[in-house]
């Protein structure tokens, strides 16, 4: 017997829940060297752009599949689909994409725990910048360590949802998304008060479009259509579980909004941080991934009570972590009460089981298995995955949802636009239907393309 849908208690934690999906560390780590390896403020200008024209229309679409259906992405394409068509097949894509973004995700998530535990305890205090590395280092080539901290945000995650789904992932989420904006803010007013900051203030709010030509204009773009896309986490069904969960008193298009403007929020404080903490220490604002890992514990180190500072930045970073783990585990257990019609507790505890067992390699993929190297000498399973994620079934998945809610042979454009348009707020403007039909699906194509491009032959 199938169960009765679960609603989420308020609009509030829809908002929330949903930008806890989106806000992942691709806006607080991916974000800031990205921008300042390709100019500041004139990627950032850029940035925002693609993310109005790109990620907005794409999240509608995912939420209205999510809340016409009433089901997530595992049956949500069959429940709108004509009759006879072969739409749902994508779940199998799409329930992949959500088990393989958590197959290395739980590995960095746990990661920031460590982290957190680590400054708490003093483990950095009197290190240099070569000893701290050393300690990132160890700690991705521990495998005890690695798949222990990995159980641990995986059971975290899963934890929230044994609860329910109001009581444990809309609450849970609503306290570490509120502690979150706090943290940050605490952390951006201590950054701009630094000797030296405003210099990397400027640099991030002051476009400078010089640094655009030698980056090459191409790049900068490309770069920002990038991270415009895989902030948001739209492609595989992320984002539709959320529409399942509420009611139709609200248009689609301003939720959407909402949802992007927090998003972009967080990755702007975010910058705001590390931009001028960066500047005012003399570092390299893009010195890549191990900017957050090797470069800002050193700069925690060098400051005045750096050991809170540096606690207070590990919490917030994992709640950021935990808070995408929360949400897609959601979309996860989903997947057996749609598909299986098992209880909440029971796609809890099998799904505890699937998902540790396949973040194993990516945990002991810098230790035990770091002879896997998929993309050449370096490359880890951990990149194998998130280029199978990001490059792959995201932007795979975009297209198919833009083609599934504009043509006639699937859900079709009338069916889209009356879901997206009931209830108050912001419409779907209608003058878009050419542009999401033909446009976007190009673009979309265009960034699976580039993915590859930059991969193999950049």
């Amino acid at each position: 017997m199938e169960q009765k849908r679960e609603r989420l208690s308020s609009r509030l934690g829809f908002i929330l829940l949903s930008v806890g999906c989106a806000v992942g560390l691709g806006n607080v780590w991916r974000f800031p060297y990205v921008a300042g390896q390709n100019g500041g403020a004139a990627f950032v200008l850029i940035y925002l752009f693609f993310l109005v024209i790109f990620g907005i229309p794409i999240m509608v679409m995912e939420l209205s599949v999510g809340r016409a259906s009433q089901k997530s992405v595992a049956t949500s394409f069959n429940a709108l689909e004509p009759k006879g068509s072969k739409w749902h097949r994508f779940r199998y894509l799409a329930m992949g994409g959500n088990y393989l973004l958590m197959m290395f995700y739980t590995t960095i998530g746990g990661w920031m725990l460590q982290y957190l535990f680590k400054i708490i305890f003093g483990q950095f205090e009197g290190a240099d910048a070569g000893q701290i590395e050393t300690i990132f280092t160890e700690m991705q080539q521990s495998p005890g360590a690695s798949v222990l901290w990995m159980a641990v945000a995986t059971l975290l995650g899963f934890g929230a949802c044994w609860f329910g789904l109001q009581k444990g992932v809309e609450k849970v989420t609503k306290v570490m998304m509120s502690s979150l904006f706090v943290i940050m803010l605490v952390l951006a007013v201590r950054a701009l008060t630094l000797d030296g900051a405003m210099e990397g203030l400027r640099f991030y709010l002051q476009p400078d479009f010089s640094h655009m030509q030698q980056r090459g204009l191409w790049n900068v773009i490309a770069d920002a259509m990038g991270q415009a896309f895989f902030t948001l986490s739209i492609g595989v069904g992320s984002m539709a579980i959320f529409g399942s969960y509420i009611g139709k008193d609200r248009s689609l298009t301003g939720e959407a909004i909402n949802i992007t403007a927090l998003d972009t929020l967080v990755a702007l404080i975010a910058g705001l941080i590390i931009f001028p903490a960066c500047s005012a220490f003399g570092v390299d604002v893009g010195s890549g991934p191990k900017l957050v890992f090797v470069t800002l514990p050193n700069i925690f180190n060098s400051m005045a009570g750096g050991r809170v500072w540096g606690a207070l930045f590990f919490l917030f970073m994992s709640f950021a972590a935990l808070t995408t783990i929360i949400a897609v585990f959601e979309n996860i257990v989903s997947f057996g009460l749609d598909l299986f019609h098992w209880s909440r507790k029971k796609s809890v505890c099998i799904n505890i089981i699937v998902v540790i067992a396949l973040s194993l390699p990516c945990a002991l993929g810098f230790s035990l298995l770091s002879g896997v190297q998929p993309f050449g000498m370096g490359s880890t399973i951990l990149d194998l995955e998130d280029f199978i994620v990001s490059n792959n079934l995201l932007p795979i998945g975009s297209m198919i949802f833009l083609l599934f809610c504009t043509r006639k042979s699937g859900w079709g454009w009338d069916h889209f636009i009356e879901e997206a348009n009931q209830g108050k707020g912001r419409k779907f403007p209608k003058w878009a239907r050419v542009y999401v039909s033909y446009i976007l699906p190009l673009l979309a194509l265009l960034i699976f393309i580039q993915g590859y491009v930059e991969k193999f032959f950049a």
